[in-house]
């Protein structure tokens, strides 16, 4: 597994046992408590493997589960027990079960700036 530099993982954080050199990391990033991140889903008639990979300066909510072949993109702040099915574009704000986009980068630029 790649972690990057200044990046913590909470307590009871679980990344995949079996391909943990398919997930990576990068700096400045936050995984909350007890997050899930699966390279591997093995289902009755298929499996998937894929890569992970979590850009830097991302904020991952704390009981979220991440499934194989995702990219969270650079500076997204992922919501507390969002089940991550698809990618997460870079900036934006999402949650939900099943994921929603809440915020796309440019309207999160505009809330962030109101709030100055």
């Amino acid at each position: 597994m790649k972690v990057g530099d200044q990046t913590s993982f909470a307590l009871m954080v679980m990344p995949d046992i079996m391909f943990p050199e398919k997930i990576s990391v990068g700096r400045n990033s936050v995984v909350g408590y007890n997050t899930t991140i699966l390279a591997h889903e093995y289902l009755i008639k298929e499996y998937r493997i894929g890569k992970v990979i979590i850009g830097d300066e991302v904020l991952i909510g704390a009981n979220t589960t991440i499934l194989p072949g995702v990219t969270v993109g650079d500076h997204a702040i992922v919501s507390a027990g969002t089940l991550v099915h698809k990618d997460v574009p870079a900036g934006s704000f999402v949650g939900g079960n099943p994921m929603r986009l809440i915020y796309t980068k440019e309207e999160m630029d505009k809330r962030n700036q109101e709030d100055m």
